[in-house]
């Protein structure tokens, strides 16, 4: 396994290959996307350590959704059970995914403490979205925003790396990063498109809120249009790691 240097405007190429793949199979990928937010969403109703669960199993829950992706675009239908992709590929590697949950969930852990002492978050209680965008609350999330950048870049890559070539969690974390800050201009495309189309999306729920029901048509909205954006968003993960490693040895990889 070897890093890929790729130009920029292959950032614009994930972007619409994720678009392209979801509408491939749009109720398999936003079906298991929503089944991936559900499960989140229980563990996090759990008493103490729910919130610290619901982190750890985001780097299973993302390579599951990679490999869903990479079936949609073999044609296949991708099953529910590929979201537990990660806890059927032998113990070894069953292991090193449980490490590199424990380890993101810590870090994000951390992350939330220390952006609370920086920039402590304003008290909500009683307050309405609009008082999301006061200063105080606005100065939090730039800090956490930071503070989390460089946690993103060390996880991009990291399940993959795991799942498909068999990394240490450590390690896949270095290549991970590495490869994030090589390739850092196409991922800043691609994030600025899928930044765009977020954006359009919330234009296009104000003025159908404005001009048709108001705060109860918008409130029905929200929900399902962020999960089909999730769902988008997600699909296309995959092809930022295909083009950004090439593999040695494919007949290592376990399927998914």
């Amino acid at each position: 396994m070897k890093l890929n240097i790729v130009p920029a405007r292959t950032g614009l190429v994930w972007f619409r290959e994720g678009l392209r793949t979801f509408w491939r199979q749009p109720l398999a990928l936003a079906g298991l996307f929503f089944m991936y937010f559900a499960s989140a969403m229980l563990l996090m109703a759990l008493p103490y350590l729910g919130f610290v669960l619901a982190l750890a199993i985001v780097p299973a829950a993302t390579l599951g959704l990679m490999a869903a992706t990479r079936e949609a675009t073999e044609g296949k239908f991708p099953m529910p059970s590929i979201l537990i992709s990660a806890f059927r590929a032998g113990r070894a590697r069953l292991h090193a995914m449980l490490v590199l949950g424990g380890l993101y969930a810590t870090a994000c852990v951390l992350v939330t403490l220390l952006a609370l002492w920086l920039a402590p978050l304003p008290d909500m209680q009683g307050k309405d979205m609009v008082d999301l965008l006061t200063p105080g609350f606005q100065r939090h999330l730039t800090v956490t925003m930071i503070l989390y950048l460089p946690v993103s870049l060390m996880f991009w890559h990291a399940p993959a790396l795991v799942h498909w070539h068999g990394i240490s969690p450590f390690k896949s974390l270095f290549f991970s990063a590495v490869a994030c800050v090589r390739n850092i201009a196409a991922l800043a495309v691609y994030l600025l498109a899928w930044t765009g189309l977020f954006m359009a999306a919330s234009m296009v729920l104000v003025v159908l809120t404005l001009g048709l029901g108001g705060t109860t048509l918008l409130a029905s909205l929200i929900f399902p249009s962020g999960m089909m954006l999730g769902a988008m968003f997600f699909s296309s993960i995959w092809f930022t790691f295909r083009d950004s490693f090439i593999a040695d040895e494919q007949a290592a990889q376990p399927s998914a």
